[in-house]
Parts: C-alpha cells; structure tokens; sequence
C-alpha cells in the first residue's frame, strides 16, 4: 500500500529537495505545498497522479484544515507529515524588529503547530503515522545573531519532545531533524537580515551577521544527501526512528561538546540543586 506524504514548504529549500525525491519513489502519493504553487512546476514531469500540489500559507488556518482533508479525501491516508516551512532572521536581540520576529513565530511555531494539530485526528485513528519537525542545530545551541530564530527552534524542540511522548501509545512516531549549516540559500535569500548599528559594542555579533552573509553557497552541507538521509529513516528504520536526527558534522559535534559540559557543570552544581527541595523523609530520621 503506497504511503502519503504531506510536505510543507516545497518550494526552496530541504522541502523542495525531500519532494523531488519522493516524487519519483513509487510507493508514495506526495502532497506538496507551498504559497505559491507555480513554485512547484519542478514536480511536473514526476506526476502520473501520485502528485497533489496544493496552496498553503501555514499561518492560514482554514488553509492547512483544508490542505489535510483535501489529501485525506484524495488518497485515504496521510502516513508522514514533514514541516518543511520556515524562516530565519539575523539581527542583535537588542535591536530585532518586533514585527519580524512575531511573524518568524507565526510560521515557524505555531505554523507548524496547527500543521501537526491537524493531522493528528487523521492519525489516531490510523494508530499509525510520523510527524517530522524541521527544526536546527541553532534548536540545541544558541548564537549571537540568532537569538530569536533559536527561540523558535527551541521551541519547536520542547513542543516535539512533549509531543512524542503523547502520541506514543497511539503509534504514532515523531522525529526533530536538526540541521547545521546547508546550501539550501537559507542564510541568503531566505532570511532576513538587520545589521547593527553598533559594531562596536556587538564586534562578535556584527562579525557573525558578516559570516553567514559572505558564506552563503559554500555551506558544509549537501540537501540532496540530507533528503535523501531523512527518507531512509523514515521508509527503512521507522520501528527505531530517533526522536533527534542531527545532520551535518557541525550539528552533531557541537551539539555533543555542548552537552557533555551541561552534563559535567550540572553534576558540579548538583549539591546546590538538590539543597533547593524539602528534606526527604529519610532524611529526617
């Protein structure tokens, strides 16, 4: 029986090259989205009926209710969810437009909230499905330029680790991929940018504003082996699916050095933690 895949943000990006490779697999009905499905004519010559492309701003929630009951009427089941869709911002935090970094919010958690809020109706009743969540390295380690956007992928990590643990019992899996830096033009085109108007009180945020900018196109990480590595797990590893996928060196040795110092600085602070509770009865004795 084929599987659906239901992406969203297919247009640029990890989304477009995890939908370019589902479209030619021929087991899969894809269900691709984007704001602007004109974005999508790439998938034409893969199509032979297996291929919805549908409209979706994820910040619409009438959109994304009818994006899943149009793939549910269309092909009976929805077996993947990928939330592809999102943006980055760079700035100071002192200084970040307010009005950007809400609408970042907007579509990069609650976007993907009501994605997955929607789609999990259609799954419990299956007791089958997984959930994936586009979230980033910059989810596990904070960095000056990137405040805000590693709050919503901090928050797309806690959300989904709550998350799995819900879902559990009705089989449902779920997987946080967390990418380092990739030529998908994430840090060209597709964020935005404000730089400081106080380098010299911001000499490493303003150097790093600099550096993602002039290192746009020379990232580390190949998208075609990221799709290619996210479909392998979910087609060909789903009974032991990790609930965190790093991908790229970067992502797994930072986030592997970061922590090992969390784990070693809390076991030094651990008598001070534990000082903080009521004595236990035992102890009272």
């Amino acid at each position: 029986m084929k599987k659906t895949w239901l992406l969203t943000g297919t247009s640029t990006g990890f989304g477009r090259e995890l939908a370019e490779l589902l479209a030619q697999q021929p087991d899969i009905n894809l269900v691709a989205t984007a704001r602007n499905t004109d974005k999508l004519s790439y998938l034409d010559q893969y199509d032979h009926g297996q291929i919805l492309k549908l409209a979706l701003d994820v910040t619409d929630q009438q959109q994304v209710a009818a994006v899943v009951e149009q793939t549910v009427a269309k092909f009976g089941t929805l077996d993947v969810l990928d939330n592809n869709a999102g943006f980055g911002y760079f700035s100071t935090f002192e200084e970040a437009d307010e009005e950007t970094v809400r609408q970042m919010f907007e579509v990069n958690v609650w976007g993907l909230v009501h994605m997955t809020q929607a789609v999990l109706p259609v799954m419990r009743r299956q007791q089958a499905g997984v959930i994936i969540g586009i979230s980033s390295d910059a989810g596990l380690i904070g960095e000056a330029a990137l405040s805000f956007y590693s709050g919503t992928k901090f928050a797309v990590e806690g959300l989904f680790e709550s998350l799995a643990q819900e879902v559990a019992e009705d089989q449902i899996k779920v997987m946080l991929v967390e990418p380092s830096s990739f030529r998908t033009d994430w840090a060209g085109r597709s964020s935005q940018k404000k730089d400081t108007d106080f380098p010299k009180d911001y000499q490493k945020t303003d150097q790093a504003l600099r550096e993602y900018a002039q290192g746009a196109g020379t990232e580390a990480g190949n998208p075609k082996a990221a799709a290619a590595t996210i479909y392998d797990q979910v087609v060909n590893h789903a009974d032991n699916l990790p609930l965190h996928l790093p991908l790229g060196e970067s992502a797994v040795t930072r986030a592997q050095k970061k922590y090992a110092d969390l784990a070693e600085k809390f076991t030094a602070l651990t008598p001070l933690a534990t000082a903080a509770d009521f004595p236990k009865k035992s102890d009272e004795n």
